[in-house]
């Protein structure tokens, strides 16, 4: 492989760019964090002031730092902007589009966009390009990609200088694969972030990965950084749910935000807190822990689990998030997967019975034909690759030979093998990985945790392609044979918008088309999912909505967008209840996820099956699915909220005490604006007690020398609402 031109300096690093591409320019950057951003605003900027050259940036979730669209907004969120995303540079492009619009040699393309940030903005949704993740990086050839720029971290220097493309090596290897495999010229920038962890396995590179490394020390900034959101009750009751559907012994996907950190504190509350979890759950479920049928005698069951996770979860997840990493912390993620077929089948039958290597390891491997008798020079390496045999064991002629002891290399004869055994054997087997995940994003101390992890727990790993993540299908001869024995006992969960009465799922548009995020990988999990014999696809989704319009069931009888087609239906979640779909006619269908909706909704929704002739006109939803009101969730939840077990923030926060109790009171003052009634409700509560916030508060908010009448109310708005 060639070395790169390293270049120091980011503007010259758009120069070498612009001499290299005299043409348009049809730059890929990578989602999330792994975003190059100085550079790319530097590459914006002189584009920008050149209309003679055109730009088009292919994409997928640009981050942006909150910013208020308020006064009151903006008071509040200014100082704790500065605190928690300290430098992060927002990308130019994504101010302009937001602003007075990008100019006309500029455009953007995103397959995936921040959620609802982008509804009604035209060129957004008219840009947006609906894909599976597993095709980003076909389509970003279709587009005509010409440049490919993405943040690394590095270690070493010199003949040790090593890169690593860190989050994002997600499409990178296969694009950079169907380029040379078509001939096609691509320009590959790497720009050096010294705040991004450096990643081994999958996102290690050489140097020569890339044509160009830009070393620039102004390249590096803080990562961006949400904090943790706070957990409401309904988030927990699904995550309660949710856990119990996972198998000891599984893999494990979840998603980003307050569901993902629920399931995982669900999790670690069954580990550690049987009892307690048990008495949880059985307060959630109208019939008890039996087989979930919906209270519908017949079809199939899926058991809850309510045990500890003794052999541990493996986590697989084009996502790695924050509750990964304290499953990582609590000791449940910690099932180590083997790139190796055979290997893994067997450990997952018990053949072999855990990570320590024994006689019984290589008896095992024998039996299944893995390794032959005399052994070949393949099987020492595969044995040695792994650790079954020690480091430094070669083969000579008809002997194994370490630190200069010869052994028959003979595994048929019972001396021989118990020689072999005794002198060769490694203590455990190495190479195993307990977490793959295709790109990171958490708040702050989730990377500064990455960064000064010990090397060998950040071995276990793998950041990598999402071709390898997304779909049990690959390239590679045996590959579907390995993720499925890897993937065992697999739970994909992933969240969703809106779910029909037929078993479809809109997580990405609304009604109108207009786009609220995007596919990306969740096609690709549900499919996966009905591929794998023991895996199941889990989509959840609160019971209800509220905007403008008022509350809405998120359980509806149709939907003009669709994300997950009604035959691809497997599980779905609320926070109240489990519905199995898998294998179950329309009628039955309906009848469960009836039985999981809001009950201010129920009767309209019996009704709309019935009108279409998917209910008999006789079914009468039983009377214990007919309390499913958020007030009766919060009686049951509140006791396990008080005893810390379900706390609102169980992984932390960058927000301080004082700053989420204002949160709070914002919040409820936003949606009383969205709601007239109510807004008249509140100030007429708010000026009758006439209560004050304290001066500190005020102060925060710009309140404190209030001389007008709006701000005046705006102030008893608040304090009332504290």
């Amino acid at each position: 492989m060639t070395q790169p031109r390293v270049i120091a300096s980011l503007a010259a690093a758009v120069d070498a760019v612009l001499d290299a591409v005299p043409g348009d320019i049809v730059l890929g950057i990578p989602l999330a964090i792994g975003k190059p951003n100085h550079f790319v605003n530097a590459l914006y900027r002189r584009i920008k002031a050149n209309p003679s050259r055109r730009l088009t940036i292919v994409t997928a979730l640009s981050l942006e730092k909150p910013f208020g669209k308020s006064d009151l907004e903006r008071h509040f969120l200014e100082p704790l902007v500065a605190r928690v995303f300290g430098d992060y540079p927002d990308l130019d492009y994504v101010k302009d589009g937001r602003g007075s619009g990008l100019p006309p040699n500029i455009s953007v393309r995103e397959f995936f966009m921040k959620t609802g940030d982008y509804l009604g903005n035209a060129a957004a949704q008219q840009n947006y390009i609906s894909t599976n993740y597993t095709f980003v990086a076909r389509d970003m050839l279709l587009q005509g990609m010409n440049v490919i720029a993405s943040a690394v971290a590095e270690q070493g220097e010199g003949e040790t200088w090593r890169l690593s493309l860190s989050s994002n090596p997600d499409v990178a290897f296969e694009v950079v694969e169907k380029y040379a495999a078509q001939g096609l010229p691509l320009l590959k920038v790497g720009v050096v972030n010294r705040k991004m962890p450096f990643m081994p396995n999958g996102a290690e590179v050489a140097p020569g990965f890339f044509d160009i490394v830009v070393t620039d020390p102004a390249a590096t900034h803080q990562l961006f950084g949400p904090p943790n959101a706070k957990v409401s009750t309904a988030d927990y009751a699904i995550g309660v749910h949710a856990s119990s559907l996972v198998a000891d012994g599984g893999t494990l996907q979840i998603g980003i935000g307050s569901l993902g950190d629920a399931i995982a504190q669900a999790l670690i509350v069954r580990d550690r807190h049987g009892p307690e979890y048990r008495a949880i759950l059985e307060s959630l479920c109208p019939d008890g822990l039996g087989d979930m049928d919906g209270g519908i005698p017949g079809g199939i069951a899926i058991q809850r689990q309510l045990g500890r996770f003794d052999r541990g979860l493996y986590g697989c997840s084009e996502m790695f998030v924050n509750g990964f990493l304290k499953l990582i912390e609590a000791g449940i993620i910690r099932r180590e997967v083997f790139a190796d077929t055979v290997l893994q089948q067997l450990i997952n039958s018990g053949a072999i019975a855990n990570e320590t290597v024994t006689p019984q390891t290589l008896r095992a491997l024998l039996a299944a034909g893995r390794i032959q008798s005399p052994l070949s020079r393949g099987d020492l390496d595969f044995l040695t690759r792994f650790g079954i045999f020690k480091p430094g064991v070669t083969l000579d002629g008809s002997f194994l030979t370490l630190d200069g002891v010869p052994l028959p290399n003979d595994l048929a004869g019972q001396a021989q093998f118990d020689a072999i055994a005794r002198l060769l054997l490694g203590p455990r087997l190495t190479g195993g990985i307990f977490m793959t995940g295709g790109f990171f994003l958490g708040p702050n101390d989730f990377y500064e945790r990455l960064r000064s992890m010990p090397p060998q727990d950040l071995a276990k790993i793998d950041m990598t392609r999402i071709d390898f993540i997304n779909q049990i299908y690959g390239n590679k001869v045996g590959d579907s044979a390995l993720k499925r024995a890897q993937r065992h006992q697999a739970r994909f969960m992933n969240t969703t918008m809106i779910v029909t009465l037929l078993g479809a799922a809109a997580s990405d548009a609304l009604e109108s088309g207009e786009v609220v995020s995007g596919v990306g990988g969740q096609y690709n999990f549900v499919a996966m999912a009905h591929a794998i014999p023991d895996a199941r696809s889990i989509l959840m989704l609160r019971a209800t909505h509220d905007n403008r319009d008022g509350l809405r069931s998120s359980i509806v009888w149709n939907h003009g967008q669709v994300t997950i087609p009604r035959h691809l239906r497997d599980i779905v979640v609320t926070e109240y209840g489990v519905a199995d779909l898998r294998g179950q006619a329309d009628a039955e269908v309906v009848r469960r996820l009836i039985a999981i909706a809001d009950s201010r909704f129920q009767p309209q929704l019996l009704a709309e099956a019935k009108s279409h002739g998917k209910l008999p006109a006789s079914y009468a939803l039983p009377a214990r699915y007919r309390d499913n009101l958020p007030g009766a969730l919060d009686a049951k939840l509140h006791p396990w909220s008080e005893a810390a077990l379900l706390p609102a923030f169980p992984f932390g926060t960058d927000l301080t005490a004082d700053e989420r109790h204002i949160v709070v009171a914002l919040k409820r003052l936003k949606r009383a604006t969205e709601h007239p009634v109510e807004l008249v409700t509140m100030a007429v509560k708010s000026l009758w007690e006439g209560k004050e916030a304290p001066h500190a508060y005020l102060e925060r908010l710009g309140l404190d020398e209030a001389d007008s009448f709006k701000s005046m109310f705006i102030r008893r708005l608040f304090a009332g609402n504290l």
